[in-house]
């Protein structure tokens, strides 16, 4: 019986548990894949597939989302020097609004294994299907429990916020691109009903919020 000054200790996940599974079996390149952008307003979703050395451990990886800035750079410049191979693929706002979010998602985790330049004995995927005929295991939350996800979801939470920064913000000053990354903050909320949506803005996302504006004339 646990005495009211006990506490609990949560046991540390073992992020290797689903690739020293598939190691132990003979196998050496397993994909982690993630994506990062499927809830913004604006610009493309990105997705990333890494393979990473077999028996590598990379300390700090987790959910791209959890990590500080600093925390991600650090650890995206560590990925793409040590994987033995890496890949980013992007689908563009008018592909999204044409297929579908989860769709266009899919297709940039498809295209960025076929962009790998080896073919994977195994894909390791987070909460998603790859339309690929490679044997694969979706993970829920995988990010947070496959270092090789994990190292996926850091690559393009990297390269979407580079964008963001670094292109994307000039293209479109007013919006606060560089700030809020296309998601649905207030402040984005406001620059769309203020100066309308550009280009890059996924059409099929921002019908509530014009809807709403018309409801209060």
């Amino acid at each position: 019986m646990r005495g009211k000054d006990d506490t609990s200790v949560e046991e540390p996940v073992d992020l290797l548990q689903f690739e020293s599974s598939l190691w132990a079996q003979g196998l050496t390149a397993v994909a982690g894949i993630d994506e990062v952008g499927r809830g913004c307003l604006f610009g493309d979703v990105v997705a990333a597939a890494v393979v990473l050395p077999r028996g590598w451990v990379l300390e700090g990886v987790n959910d791209s989302k959890l990590l500080s800035e600093k925390k991600r750079d650090r650890l995206y410049e560590e990925i793409v020097q040590k994987a033995v191979a890496w890949s980013v693929s992007r689908i563009e706002a008018a592909v999204i609004d044409r297929i579908n979010i989860r769709q266009a998602s899919r297709l940039a985790m498809k295209q960025a294994v076929l962009g790998l330049g080896i073919v994977p004995e195994h894909l390791l995927v987070d909460a998603e299907t790859v339309e690929l005929d490679i044997p694969q295991t979706g993970i829920i939350k995988g990010d947070a429990l496959s270092q090789s996800i994990g190292a996926a979801s850091i690559v393009a939470k990297v390269t979407r916020d580079r964008l963001c920064a670094e292109i994307w913000e000039a293209l479109y000053p007013g919006y606060g691109i560089g700030g809020h990354k296309g998601y649905a903050t207030k402040e984005h909320r406001e620059a769309l009903l203020r100066m309308g949506p550009t280009p890059m803005h996924r059409r099929s996302f921002l019908g509530n919020l014009f809807a709403v504006q018309q409801e209060l004339f």
